[in-house]
């Protein structure tokens, strides 16, 4: 599945499981972006107690869990090269091994994996197998961005609008100005994006009706991927200088939630688009109490 972050590749992967002979087991899913290597390796296979410090008990990997369903990889192009060739193996023979363990186990898991990085620039730059592309790369499906579909937009705001007003017990409605706006906005974060700006408005509205004041700031006046937050403030009073300080905390705070949204809540990438480490935007999120949306 190729297509930017957020266009759903996810809900596709979930859909060609539902709709296949598979669809009465499980669909499995893991985040290659999400975890460090050592730690993605023991989700996938599994290991046995005292395989590492730490390992206190066997774990079942998601090799296992998804046996004769699906297992969907998402962010397959983050995945570390000698994880890689372990997925090779298993796509070839079917087999693994847990960590820790010597036993051979046999696995039957149709494999779907979803990638918003061009996977053959990967290969030419020796950060992906070629072996695992041509392996995996056996119908590809192109996910277009929301702004190539802006017809869909209308129709999904309208279907978040009423999943959020549902959960939230209210009765909100769009005013034409709001969709309107929304329809010719190029949604950066696609329809994930989408789903979290719909689920914020009405939880934080007080309003029957949206209107395009509700929205986020970043929404209405862009800013710049990477502003200089220590750029120096005036000073021509000390009432300035404190709003001018608010103004810039506000911009800091606006641009790394958008961030964070347009990859999904993923802190390396939202991290690397904005030139941070995962450290630095950690401690951002801290400061500005940003969280990740729990959704039902």
């Amino acid at each position: 599945l190729l297509g930017e972050s957020g266009t759903g590749k996810e809900l596709v992967a979930q859909a060609i499981h539902e709709a296949s002979p598979r669809r009465d087991k499980s669909f499995v899913k893991i985040n290659c972006a999400a975890l460090p290597e050592t730690l993605l390796e023991s989700e996938l296979f599994g290991h046995e107690k005292g395989a590492f410090t730490g390992a206190a008990g066997t774990r079942i990997g998601r090799f296992e869990l998804a046996d004769k369903g699906t297992l969907f990889f998402d962010e397959i192009g983050e995945m570390p090269l000698p994880i890689q060739a372990k997925l090779l193996r298993v796509l070839q023979e079917q087999q693994f091994e847990r960590l820790g363990s010597t036993r051979t186990l046999t696995v039957d898991a149709r494999i779907i994996a979803a990638t918003n990085v061009r996977l053959e620039d990967a290969v030419i730059a020796g950060s992906f197998r070629n072996d695992l592309y041509y392996r995996l790369n056996v119908v590809p499906i192109v996910m277009p961005p929301l702004r190539e579909r802006r017809e869909d937009i209308p129709l999904l705001l309208d279907h978040f609008l009423r999943i959020s007003n549902k959960r939230n017990e209210k009765n909100l409605r769009m005013s034409k100005k709001f969709l309107d706006f929304l329809t010719e906005f190029d949604w950066p974060g696609n329809v994930r994006e989408l789903q979290n700006l719909m689920e914020r408005l009405v939880i934080l509205s007080t309003d029957d009706v949206l209107h395009i004041e509700d929205l986020p700031e970043y929404f209405i006046r862009p800013v710049e991927r990477k502003p200089d937050i220590q750029s120096p403030l005036q000073t021509v009073t000390g009432t300035e200088t404190i709003r001018e300080r608010k103004s810039l905390q506000d911009l800091e705070r606006e641009q790394v939630e958008a961030a964070l949204v347009r990859h999904g809540w993923v802190q390396a990438r939202a991290a690397r688009e904005l030139g941070l480490t995962q450290r630095q935007i950690g401690y951002r999120m801290k400061k500005f109490r940003l969280k990740r949306p729990q959704f039902p």
